[in-house]
């Protein structure tokens, strides 16, 4: 299993917290027939996406990516101590995985400088902080945090009605120290990072595009959790706030870098997690390279 890949002049590395059972696929994809899953299932159980029962089989996990300028973390997965009682693989964790997976890779929490979260959802926010004598303090003490405007006005909004966890512990602690940027999409990160506008899993998710002069790898973030998606761009997962956005989102999207160079980096796809997007029928797939 490969966890680390070059394209361009970037390096980036798969940093793995959990591959996992998740969720039937008939309940998270609600667009989904038995017909078109017993159509799809040989393939799907082969890429190692689907279990005998059906569920589907999540990657949570970050990448790092060195440019020739910066060391940029992309999505801090789900954290440790962290109460999520829906959830109970992640519910008040203690492992080390991930901290091991950094390590392997050769990075400590210093040699981070930015921190680019593609949204703001409970496996994506939750390494952003730690628990340090009863308080939560951001893990990578020297990183700025990337927070998409849109996406943090957004459950600013939503935590000030209705409290949300992930939001509370993992992202207002770092605005408090003072470590975050809220941006626009037109933020970029020198001449290597941009961001690309994909709403509709939340209002102000983003995908990021690396590069110099050309995507070189663009991180899909929660635009897609499946590679059923890919075939069947209309599917959507029921987590998201538009199904109907996010469905014409993901079909620009693998429109746009469909039979391009560009490597498409996904957030939960099984292992390697990581491919091109090509034309499969009337849909698309994502081929490892």
């Amino acid at each position: 299993m490969s966890l680390k890949f070059t394209v361009g002049d970037l390096t980036i590395h798969r940093i793995i917290e959990q591959e996992t059972t998740f969720l039937p696929a008939l309940e998270m994809l609600p667009g989904l027939t038995p017909e078109q899953l017993a159509e799809n299932r040989p393939w799907m159980q082969k890429a190692g996406a689907l279990d005998d029962n059906d569920v589907l089989i999540l990657c949570f996990q970050s990448y790092v990516v060195k440019t020739p300028h910066h060391t940029i973390l992309i999505d801090s997965c789900i954290g440790n101590d962290k109460p999520r009682p829906q959830r109970p693989k992640w519910n008040m964790k203690t492992d080390d995985t991930y901290a091991r997976a950094l390590a392997a890779a050769g990075f400590a929490v210093g040699d981070i400088d930015y921190v680019m979260c593609t949204h703001l959802h409970v496996d994506h926010v939750g390494w952003n902080t730690r628990l340090d004598n009863g308080h939560w303090v951001p893990t990578f003490p020297k990183a700025r945090y990337v927070f998409e405007k849109t996406e943090f006005d957004y459950w600013t909004e939503t935590h000030s009605r209705t409290p949300v966890p992930a939001f509370g512990d993992s992202v207002l602690p770092v605005v408090e120290a003072r470590q975050a940027e809220i941006v626009r999409s037109d933020y970029a990160i020198g001449d290597h990072t941009r961001i690309l506008p994909t709403p509709g899993h939340t209002p102000g998710h983003a995908a990021f595009t690396f590069g110099r002069g050309k995507d070189d790898a663009v991180f899909s973030g929660d635009l897609m959790h499946s590679p059923l998606q890919t075939r069947y761009p209309e599917l959507s997962v029921k987590f998201d706030v538009d199904q109907a956005q996010a469905a014409t989102t993901r079909r620009g999207f693998l429109e746009r870098y469909c039979d391009s160079d560009t490597l498409c980096c996904t957030a939960h796809f099984p292992s390697p997690s990581v491919g091109k997007i090509r034309r499969n029928g009337r849909g698309f797939s994502c081929e490892a390279t």
